[in-house]
This record gives C-alpha cells, structure tokens and sequence, in this order.
C-alpha cells in the first residue's frame, strides 16, 4: 500500500479525517472560521516568479477574508520540501499551498522517491490560471525562431546548453531535444533569475522558463521570447507561436497553478477557500495580472482542480517517459 511519513496511506487519512472532524466537532460551524491569521505556502525563494503569484493573492485576500494572509517561502528539492511542508500541516484551512499544480504533478515521475502521494495528501480547493512555459534567448543573439535556434544547435552539437530552473522547463527542455534531435546539456538554476547572467555572457545558449520571469525580461530587452510550450496559443500573448507550430511538433505541455489544503481538510473549510480565491481570480485586476505573466484565468471548482491533478499525474508519467527523464534520486 506505501507510506506517508512513517505510517500507511490509509491511516494517514483516516488519522488526518479524525483530526479535522475533532477541529469542527463541539458546535464549531464555518462562521468560525476563520479564526487566525492563514499562511500562504510558496515553494521558490522571495522574488522569483512564483513568489510574485503567491504575495499577489496574499494581499488580495487580506480584505476580503478580513485576516493576516503571511507568505511563507520553504524553498528546494524542486517544491518537494514545500509540498512536504505543507501536506504534514494541520487540516484546518490556516495553511494553503500555493502552488503550479502541473509541478506537483511533475514530482511523482521526475524524482524516485517523492516525499507524499500529491493526488492523495492535498485537496484542490482552486484552480487559478493556465499558462505555458517558453523557449527564450538573449537579445543579442541573431536567432528570431525556433527553427533558426535549433539551426544553430545542432551545428553546436554536444557544446550547446540552456537553462532550467522548474521541473517543466526541464520536460519542455528534454522534449524540445526528442523532437529536434538537438544535443543541448541542461544546466539547472535554484530559480530562473540566477541564469539571467548566464544567458547573457554566452554560458548557455537558451532557456526554458517560466512566462512570470520570462515576460519581465523581455520587457527589460534582456531575453527574447521564441516560442511557448501549450498546444494552442493563450490569450494572455497571442502573438508568441506554440513550439508546434514553430516546428517541434507534438509538443503540448500546459502549465496550471492551485491552491490545494491536506486532504483531510473540512469540506466547509474548502468550500470556503474555494469562494475566497475565485472571488480574487474572477476581478478583471487579476485577469490583466496574469494576462501580463503569461496566464489566463481559470476557474474550476475543487471536485475538477482535483481531477485535473489527478490526471496530470499521469501525463507527467508519459512526458517523463518521452523525454527519457532519469528521475532523480
């Protein structure tokens, strides 16, 4: 059956389910909550994109739940430590992953042992955008297109190399090489703008990053976006061509963040969370906010964020397989 931290799934959950009923047992009803100040997990460091996305609902929920929202950055191992973090915290609805839903997927196939069974210990409680990742350069560089790019690679042959930063550049990476036949080394950052540099002194060639941190540098001149990785363009940048159609074709890797709770969270607890963070997503500030990082919003009730989870756990399977992804120890 397996374990989660010492003790089987399934006592793990009805331990968990014991747990929050005991917490909204005694006359306790969802008017109480909430009672404290909530706690925003976030998986990167102060700064990174992610971040950006995290501090954002954080203080656009401050008014509307009427308490404290701290973010509470646990950085490394790829979100693993804050997944981890996260699914061991009390199922009260005070501490909320915030989180690219896709990557916590990722994690079951791109590492041997991840920490807990993601599709088990968390409950979606909302979905928030859908974004890609994209194929970027330096401005400097003379390349305009994936196919000038890939032009250039593979002439560098087994010289090249680009950067990752997230377990989906490094999919959309290993994919792009598949399906070009490029010959690039991966070069992993702790987050994107510790590449910045690197991209820019001809360390590496090109990048597969996140549109929060990719779209901020091309509008500083410094990166130059070739292309995004989901299958059909979104309407946050129609411009920018998909890897399809810029010749990688196949290619149709579409990100997506959440906000998910331990599993054994009260179900008025997530009914609640659900109202809070769609009321954030659904303001026309927040559709401009993600259109200008890349995403559209995207509302979901918990039962579909739940299955979409689910479902990308086992696409994340075959794009590993794909890929040829040894999943790391």
């Amino acid at each position: 059956m397996g374990t989660v931290f010492g003790v089987t799934r399934r006592a793990a959950v009805l331990g968990g389910a014991a747990v929050g009923a005991a917490a909204w047992s005694g006359g306790a009803s969802a008017q109480d909550y909430p009672a404290q100040d909530l706690r925003l997990i976030c998986a990167f460091p102060p700064g990174s994109g992610a971040d950006v996305i995290v501090r954002y609902y954080s203080e656009r929920l401050r008014p509307i739940i009427g308490r404290q929202v701290l973010v509470e950055n646990r950085a490394g191992a790829g979100g693993n430590i804050a997944a981890e973090y996260s699914a061991r915290a009390k199922p009260d609805g005070y501490t909320v992953y915030v989180h690219s839903g896709s990557a916590l997927a990722g994690n079951m196939s791109l590492f041997k042992k991840p920490p807990v069974d993601v599709a088990k210990a968390f409950q979606v409680v909302a979905t928030i955008n859908r974004q890609p990742f994209m194929l970027v350069v330096d401005t400097k560089k003379p390349w305009k297109t994936v196919a000038e790019l890939t032009a250039h690679l593979k002439e560098k042959g087994d010289k090249a190399s680009y950067a990752s930063a997230a377990p989906t550049g490094t999919v959309m990476g290993e994919m792009y090489k598949v399906i070009s036949g490029v010959k690039a080394l991966e070069v992993n950052y702790k987050n994107a703008v510790d590449s910045l540099n690197d991209m820019t002194t001809d360390v590496v060639d090109y990048g597969m990053h996140d549109p929060v941190f990719s779209l901020a540098q091309a509008r500083e001149g410094r990166l130059r976006i070739l292309a995004v990785s989901t299958g059909k363009r979104l309407d946050a940048n129609p411009q920018l061509p998909t890897m399809d159609e810029a010749g990688v074709k196949g290619m149709d890797i579409t990100g997506w963040w959440s906000a998910q709770v331990p599993a054994a969270t009260p179900r008025p607890v997530v009914d609640q969370l659900a109202k809070w963070f769609n009321q954030v997503t659904a303001s026309e500030e927040t559709r401009k906010f993600l259109n200008s990082f890349g995403g559209d919003p995207m509302i979901e009730t918990p039962e579909q964020g739940q299955a979409r989870l689910v479902k990308d756990v086992e696409a994340w399977k075959e794009y590993v397989r794909v890929a040829k992804i040894e999943p790391q120890g």
